[in-house]
């Protein structure tokens, strides 16, 4: 019976009511819910983990409103593929009143001019545009075609929710072959899958395939794990080990070794690890972890950011081998960044405190008038280029968020701010 369809197909959601843990879009107070009973369908982004259900929420929007549906990869297609499709679809909508749907997948995959070739259409509502993607869309969508989309985000599915899928799956795969699995321990199933639904579904169909002509109709995490490590890929750049490899690389950087930094970049270069993704997580290291012990560092990993987009696999490698070492060897602080967060937590504990009365702007006489602006002193015209003076409210006057790391640059500067200023570090 449906032999040759994947248990993944014979199980993809048809109604809102059947997506799994995104309850917050398809719930009964959901936002698709609502655009759908409205009829009032914009552009969409999707974004979220893979295997939550993107492509899926496409195909059910465009039954449910009424619209041809249209799909496309970003990996495999072009703007060719993408003009073509407007043709027919401005062509449709003389006609039927209603714009079709284009979805593309990966569209964080898009340069560009491929974005770009997108704008006219969406603008002028010949198309209604789904993108999904992985990745951050304020990073890999373009601001044009961002501004013109409302982006939804896809929550990974919870640990309850993927136990109740390996249920779910169990049971339609019983029913289709006339086998009575029972699955005691799904542990391992839904730790192979990382999250993904459709891993994890592909996971259950492949180990109950492996048994079906056995005597073992209780499955262990044992018999999983038999029948899945042989397929056990050395890096899974959408499951759990793409966090942890990822994390292995930061913390190696961030621990000063460039031996372990180089040799979990290549694990993820090898695994075929988006070269965008890594860049932007060496960038936040810069700042983070390195910030004033050595400023450059962070032009650095900018400058890799830029330069890899341009390059491109395989010459990327090279760029980013470079800058993981530079990180990993520059001197270390996180001041900057304990410093913000111990301002933000000050700012929620305080509240809006007045702006002191001699750092208020006065562009009018009426402010003048009322003592903005008075008695603020004016740095330059003071010897150094410096006056002691106040610059946070009253109410938390002299707060101390700035401490200098532990390193030569920063306590120099440091030293020097403390001779000057009489009351304050």
């Amino acid at each position: 019976m449906n032999q040759n369809i994947p248990l993944a197909e014979k199980l993809r959601p048809k109604t809102l009511d059947e997506v799994l843990g995104q309850e917050h879009l398809t719930g009964e107070k959901g936002t698709i819910r609502k655009m759908l009973e409205n009829d009032a369908l914009n552009s969409l982004i999707f974004w979220g983990p893979p295997g939550t259900g993107k492509t899926t929420l496409a195909e059910i929007i465009s039954e449910k409103s009424g619209r041809n549906f249209y799909k496309l990869s970003a990996v495999s297609s072009g703007v060719k593929d993408v003009r073509d499709i407007i043709d027919e679809a401005k062509s449709q909508n003389l006609f039927s009143g209603k714009s079709p749907i284009l979805f593309i997948d990966e569209i964080h995959r898009f340069n560009k001019s491929q974005q770009d070739s997108l704008l006219h259409a969406v603008e002028k509502g010949w198309i209604v545009l789904i993108g999904a993607t992985t990745e951050n869309p304020s990073f890999e969508v373009v601001s044009a075609l961002l501004s013109r989309s409302q982006v939804y985000v896809l929550k990974a599915l919870s640990y309850e929710k993927l136990e109740e899928l390996v249920d779910i799956s169990s049971e339609r795969f019983n029913k289709d072959e006339n086998t009575d699995f029972t699955i005691l321990e799904k542990e391992a199933l839904i730790q192979y899958s990382g999250g993904d639904a459709r891993k994890l579904i592909n996971s259950v169909e492949l180990v109950l395939n492996q048994y079906k002509n056995s005597d073992t109709k209780e499955i262990i995490n044992s018999d999983v794990l038999e029948v899945l490590q042989e397929t056990m890929a050395l890096y899974d750049k959408n499951g759990e080990q793409h966090y942890d490899i990822i994390s292995a690389f930061i913390k190696s950087m961030r621990g000063s070794d460039p031996n372990g930094a180089v040799y979990w970049l290549a694990r993820m270069i090898s695994g075929g690890e988006d070269i965008k993704f890594i860049a932007r997580r060496m960038l936040i290291l810069a700042a983070e972890d390195i910030g004033l012990a050595n400023p450059t560092a962070l032009m650095i990993a900018n400058n890799c950011f830029q330069a890899v987009n341009v390059i491109g696999n395989p010459e990327a490698r090279i760029i980013l081998s470079e800058t993981a070492i530079y990180l990993a060897v520059s001197p270390k602080s996180n001041s900057a960044y304990m410093a913000i967060n111990e301002a933000l937590a000050l700012v929620k504990q305080t509240g809006n405190l007045p702006v002191p009365l001699h750092l208020r702007n006065a562009p009018t006489k009426l402010m003048k008038e009322m003592d903005y602006g008075k008695e603020y002193k004016y740095a330059h015209s003071y010897e150094g280029n410096f006056v002691d003076q106040d610059f946070l409210p009253q109410e938390i006057k002299n707060t101390k968020l700035y401490e200098p790391g532990n390193n030569a640059t920063e306590k120099k500067i440091y030293d020097e701010l403390k001779k000057k200023w009489s009351t304050k570090y």
